[in-house]
């Protein structure tokens, strides 16, 4: 594992101490990492009505966004719990709009794997 991932684990991790996870009890922290090499990092915000919920890829999305960045790298999503989990739906179209051979970097307290984002949404939705 390169040092890059290591730093974005690592941001996904602090972003992770940050999320509001009351119902599903899964503090979810992700970094995203840029084309400039910026990281932008969101975590989960989950509500009592479920479909409101929002990721934190998403949440990162948005940040990178909001600053005008739209050519990712890397993200890195981070779990606190021995459960490991990958990028939902969502986030993954979500983030196929932007990138979608996309390096995805999950980990949990005990695992770490990689995958590229066309992988793990074959055939995404696209308007193009």
């Amino acid at each position: 594992m390169s040092n890059d991932d290591r730093k974005l684990i690592e941001e996904a991790k602090k972003a992770a101490r940050n999320a509001y996870a009351p119902y599903s009890g899964y503090r979810v922290g992700a970094a995203l990492k840029t084309a400039d090499g910026n990281i932008y990092t969101g975590c989960n915000i989950e509500n009592a009505s479920y479909s409101l919920t929002v990721c934190a890829e998403r949440n990162a999305v948005a940040q990178a966004v909001i600053n005008g960045e739209r050519d990712f790298q890397a993200i890195a999503v981070f779990v606190d719990s021995d459960l490991l989990f990958s990028p939902c739906g969502a986030c993954r179209q979500v983030l196929s709009e932007f990138s979608p051979a996309l390096r995805v970097i999950y980990a949990n307290n005990n695992e770490i794997r990689t995958a590229l984002l066309k992988d793990l949404l074959p055939e995404s939705f696209q308007l193009r």
